[in-house]
């Protein structure tokens, strides 16, 4: 560790930088979804290219992500909340967290046929 960092690197702090990246990559997920949309009122023919290039198994994987990044912020958000207005938050926050994970690890796989099944199809046959 580099003299006179603050970084610890524990779960604590891996979190931290976690919720930052998913909370970025939200907002640049709905920017482009609102510049998308309101293509619609362009063009609605280049609206429509758009939506053709969603319906790749690329983009299915990229939906994946997506979904991960919203179910990571969001059980990360509901532990955040608990650790600061729960008086015994603090103490609980790495049980917390290792809690967060785990259902989020068992949402995500959950998530995959709905969210990549038609990719497998598409790429592998029906």
């Amino acid at each position: 560790m580099p003299a006179g960092t603050l970084y610890r690197g524990r779960e604590g702090m891996w979190s931290w930088v976690a919720h930052r990246v998913t909370g970025v990559l939200i907002f640049f997920f709905l920017f482009v979804h609102v510049l998308d949309t309101a293509l619609v009122r362009v063009s609605p023919e280049a609206y429509d290219d758009v939506v053709a290039t969603y319906k790749t198994p690329i983009v299915a994987l990229l939906e994946y992500g997506l979904v991960a990044a919203i179910l990571f912020h969001a059980l990360n958000g509901l532990r955040i909340v608990a650790v600061d207005f729960w008086a015994k938050g603090p103490r609980y926050q790495k049980q917390m967290l290792w809690s967060a994970v785990g259902i989020w690890v068992v949402l995500m796989v959950g998530a995959l046929y709905p969210v990549l099944g038609h990719a497998v199809r598409e790429v592998f046959g029906s």
